[in-house]
C-alpha cells in the first residue's frame, strides 16, 4: 500500500508539471515569447530586465517578493515591482557609495515598543502656573493657602517649576497641594504622559528608520514643488523605515515608501553605527546624535535601543565628546538658573531615572515635557518616563557615552560649557 501511494504521488507531480510544459509551450507558440536566462547585467538591472520582459499571457500576479531575473511564469508586477526596484537601488547605492546601504525591502521592519509599566513612577506632579517672573508663596496649611495669608516661604520667580505633591484640596475652582517637604501652594495638577518613543531591538536592523515629528501628507518625491501623497497621512511620532536618503539643494530628504518622502523637518532618523567610535572601548555604549535628536543603545556591537530626545538649546548646548556614566540615581530633586538675572530659574521635583556622565549632565526622564525630536534643555539629555526608565536599567557605572552634532554647529570648545542642567 505505501508503494502504491508513493506511485501515485510521481504519477500526480509528473502529471502537473507536464500540464504547466504543455501551458507554456501554448503560451510561446501563440506569442512567440522565449523565456531567457538572466545574465550579469540582469541582476545589475533587474527593474529594467523585468520592464521589457513582462508575459502578459502569465496566469497573474506574482507573490510579492525581489526579482532579479524574470520568473516567466507569473507577472512581477505591483509589491513586487517596487520591491525589486528598491532592491536594485539598494544594490547600486552600494557599489557607488562609501556610505550605509539604504533599506532591504524583503526585510520587515519590526521593532519592540517599551513596557508601559516601566513609565508608572510613585509620584504626583503639580505645575506652578505662574508668570516667569512671580514667585510663589509657600504656607504651612491648606487653610492659609487658600485664603493666601501667613506665607511662610516662597519658591522663586523662574520658568519651569513643578512640585511632588502627597495631598491636594480643591477649593472656589483653586487646586492646593501639599509638596513633598510640607509646604502647601496653589499648583495644577498635571497629566503625566505613559508614552514612550522607544524602540528595542533583538539584532541590528537591516535599515534606518525614523519618527516624524510634524503630522503632515508625505511629498510625492524630494521636492518642494512636487506635489503631496494624500493617500497617506502620518502622525507625529510614527515609526517608518527608511528606504532612501538623497540631499537636493542643501536639503536632506527621506523615503519611507513609494512616492512618499519627508524633509529633515518632518523626521528625525536613527543613523546608527555599530563601530564604535574613537575613544570608545568594548561594546557597550550610548550614542546621541544632537543632529537627529536621537539616543542609540549599542550592546555586544549591536544596537538594542533607540529613542527621540530632546537636548540643550542654544546657548545651554549638550557638549560633544566621549565620556563615561559615573553616577546612577533613581530620583532627585533638580534646580538651577544660568542666565545673569536668573530668568531662565527651574525647579523640579522628583525627576527620575537619572544617568550623570558630563558633571551635570544627564540622560534622565522629564515628565514636563510634551515634545521630542527638539533642542529643549539646559544640557541634559531629556527622556519619557519609560524611556528613561529603559536606559536606566540596561546601563552600569562606566559605560560610555559618544555624543555628537553631524552637522558641526554645535561648540566643541571645553571651555564654552560651564557644569550643565536639566
Amino acid at each position: 500500500m505505501k508503494q502504491i501511494k508513493i506511485k501515485f504521488r510521481s504519477i500526480f507531480i509528473s502529471g502537473i508539471s507536464l500540464l504547466m510544459l504543455v501551458q507554456n509551450g501554448y503560451a510561446q507558440a501563440a506569442t512567440g515569447f522565449e523565456p531567457s536566462i538572466g545574465t550579469a547585467e540582469d541582476v545589475q538591472n533587474p527593474g529594467e530586465k523585468i520592464a521589457s520582459t513582462l508575459n502578459n499571457n502569465a496566469d497573474g500576479i506574482c507573490y510579492p517578493g525581489v526579482y532579479q531575473i524574470d520568473p516567466e511564469v507569473c507577472n512581477p508586477l505591483g509589491p513586487s515591482e517596487y520591491l525589486t526596484k528598491m532592491a536594485a537601488n539598494r544594490q547600486s547605492d552600494a557599489e557607488t557609495s562609501s556610505t550605509p546601504q539604504t533599506a532591504d525591502p524583503a526585510k520587515p521592519f519590526a521593532p519592540q515598543t517599551v513596557d508601559p509599566e516601566l513609565s508608572v513612577v510613585p509620584f504626583q506632579y503639580a505645575k506652578l502656573n505662574l508668570e516667569s517672573w512671580e514667585s510663589a508663596p509657600l504656607y504651612g496649611s491648606a487653610e492659609d493657602a487658600i485664603v493666601g495669608t501667613n506665607p511662610i516661604n516662597q519658591l522663586a520667580a523662574g520658568g519651569i517649576r513643578y512640585v511632588s505633591y502627597n495631598n491636594r484640596v480643591d477649593s472656589n475652582g483653586g487646586h492646593y497641594v501639599r509638596s513633598k517637604n510640607g509646604s502647601w501652594l496653589r499648583a495644577s495638577p498635571a497629566a503625566v504622559s505613559t508614552a514612550t518613543l522607544g524602540r528595542i531591538f533583538t539584532e541590528t536592523p537591516s535599515q534606518y528608520f525614523g519618527w516624524i515629528v510634524e503630522a503632515t501628507y508625505p511629498f510625492l518625491k524630494p521636492d518642494y514643488n512636487g506635489g503631496v501623497n494624500e493617500s497617506k497621512w502620518y502622525y507625529r511620532e510614527d515609526v517608518v523605515p527608511i528606504l532612501d536618503v538623497v540631499e537636493v539643494n542643501n536639503t536632506a530628504w527621506y523615503q519611507i515608501g513609494e512616492d512618499e518622502w519627508f524633509d529633515q523637518s518632518h523626521i528625525r532618523v536613527a543613523f546608527f553605527n555599530t563601530t564604535p567610535p574613537e575613544g570608545v572601548e568594548g561594546g557597550r555604549w550610548i550614542e546621541l546624535d544632537l543632529l537627529q535628536q536621537v539616543t542609540m543603545v549599542y550592546d555586544n556591537y549591536e544596537l538594542v535601543f533607540a529613542v527621540l530626545s530632546a537636548t540643550g538649546v542654544e546657548p545651554f548646548y549638550t557638549q560633544p565628546g566621549v565620556f563615561q556614566i559615573y553616577k546612577k540615581i533613581e530620583v532627585e530633586n533638580m534646580t538651577g538658573a544660568f542666565e545673569t538675572d536668573k530668568s531662565d530659574f527651574y525647579y523640579l521635583e522628583d525627576v527620575p531615572f537619572i544617568l550623570y556622565y558630563d558633571e551635570l549632565r544627564a540622560f534622565h526622564g522629564a515628565y514636563w515635557r510634551a515634545w521630542y525630536g527638539y533642542e529643549q534643555s539646559h544640557g541634559c539629555i531629556n527622556l519619557s518616563i519609560g524611556d528613561a526608565h529603559w536606559i536606566y536599567n540596561w546601563a552600569e557605572i562606566g559605560d560610555y557615552v559618544y555624543v555628537h552634532d553631524p552637522s558641526g554647529k554645535t561648540p566643541t570648545d571645553p571651555s564654552y560649557y560651564g557644569a550643565g542642567g536639566a
